[in-house]
């Protein structure tokens, strides 16, 4: 066995087993990289170099500002009014509640941008809504889990910011407007699937519709969409880097949620500050082990070696495409969201690209993979919080969310062959 080899060896078998035997994602991201070092003879201040250089990125800087932007709203009394405004836009179908809880994801998932988030500030609201309205329990805990996943396509999103990264500084902007139509298409499949379960049974209605009710509710929420309009289009329209639209985002946001929502006062404001560092040393510890991770999978050459071993399967581009998507589906099944986009990206993008997916396309593909793996278990983070949120065993909640696994895959396929979904406002934005 040559030495490259035997360093691929134990990087990849060190670091799945660590996966397995339950250690932290950032660990097992770490000691992995320590080891294949060690069996190289390299010297470990090659950690530290690895470790600051993946951490010390301008574009980054957004990371920590739209993580604290998303916390500030998701605490400042933002979820009440977003669900009021979704309930007086879609409340009057055939299972109402979870046509507003599946629109109220849509507009959260423009402030927060996580899936967590979502599930714990909406869940904790309709969840006990929906069961005392007759709903069943798994099946509001089921819709509330998997609508969160729009959260991750609509921008603002951090998540996207680390792929733009590391996918070689593809434009923010850009990524930002390709969510959109795939955040809809994604929330309009999970609605077709809430309606026919609704009807089946006979799951009641909300109350008729009514443009003053929704005129009345939307100049309430305006407030809290408009953080959204000042990322999106002040990045899109050059007005500001997506870094500098996400620090202005953050006092807004702290101007909103203090002053005119009231939901915050400047003790909670300094609560959600600690909640908001807990969060990012997370990211940021991931993103740093991951940069030592991916410098020994580039300098033994795996990229180059798993594209040709996927490509040596077949050259059909349908099949690779498939393919594409069952691995990231695997990956979302063992191991949590930034880590995989962190370590796979360099890895799969340029299969992708091969095949003639746009990096943009991908990088859609890659974010809805991946929160389909935070609704699976045994590594599901947002299904283990949908679960103690609601109080329902985990096993009825992977249960009630089969229908909706069905959605989302429907979703992804559609994602995947159709590249104007994700592509069409990119390009007429130019």
């Amino acid at each position: 066995m040559s030495g490259d080899t035997l360093a691929i060896t134990i990087l990849l078998a060190s670091f799945f087993i660590m996966v397995f035997l339950r250690f932290p994602i950032a660990y097992a991201v770490a000691l992995s990289s320590v080891l294949c070092l060690l069996s190289q003879g390299l010297p470990l201040t090659t950690i530290c170099q690895q470790m600051v250089k993946g951490i010390s990125s301008f574009s980054l800087m957004a990371v920590p500002f739209f993580i604290t932007m998303g916390c500030l709203m998701g605490s400042g009394g933002i979820s009440e009014k977003l669900i009021a405004l979704a309930n007086s836009c879609v409340g009057w179908m055939r299972g109402g509640m979870a046509m507003v809880n599946i629109v109220a994801s849509y507009f959260f998932g423009g402030i927060s941008g996580s899936a967590a988030a979502d599930t714990a500030s909406l869940g904790s609201i309709l969840i006990p809504m929906m069961v005392d309205q007759g709903y069943d329990d798994d099946f509001s805990t089921a819709v509330t889990i998997t609508s969160s996943c729009e959260g991750l396509l609509v921008p603002p999103s951090h998540n996207m910011v680390i792929y733009a990264t590391t996918a070689g500084g593809i434009s923010v902007g850009s990524l930002f407007l390709a969510g959109y139509l795939p955040g809809a298409l994604l929330a309009a499949s999970l609605m077709i699937g809430s309606y026919i379960i609704s009807v089946k049974r006979n799951y009641p209605k909300g109350e008729k519709f009514s443009i003053m009710n929704l005129v009345k509710q939307m100049s309430v929420s305006i407030w809290a969409l408009a953080a959204v309009l000042i990322v999106v289009f002040g990045v899109v329209g050059g007005v500001f880097t997506a870094t500098e639209s996400a620090a202005i985002a953050v006092i807004y946001s702290l101007i909103v949620s203090v002053f005119i929502y009231r939901g915050l006062d400047w003790k909670g404001v300094w609560r959600v500050l600690g909640d908001c560092v807990d969060t990012l040393s997370i990211v940021l510890i991931l993103i740093a082990t991951s940069n030592i991770f991916g410098f020994c999978l580039t300098r033994l050459h795996v990229p180059e070696l798993a594209a040709g071993a996927i490509t040596s399967i077949t050259d059909n581009p349908i099949i690779l495409a498939l393919l594409l998507n069952l691995i990231l589906l695997v990956l979302g099944c063992i191991m949590d969201m930034a880590p995989i986009i962190l370590i796979a990206t360099p890895i799969l993008l340029p299969i992708a690209t091969s095949i003639g997916i746009d990096p943009i396309q991908f990088g859609i593909m890659v974010i809805l993979n991946c929160g389909i793996g935070l609704l699976t278990p045994p590594v599901g983070a947002v299904l283990f919080i949908g679960s103690a949120v609601s109080k329902v065993s985990m096993e009825r909640v992977v249960k009630a969310t089969l229908p909706f696994y069905l959605c989302m895959i429907v979703t992804l396929l559609l994602i995947t062959f159709v590249p104007a979904i994700s592509m069409w406002l990119p390009q007429m934005l130019g």
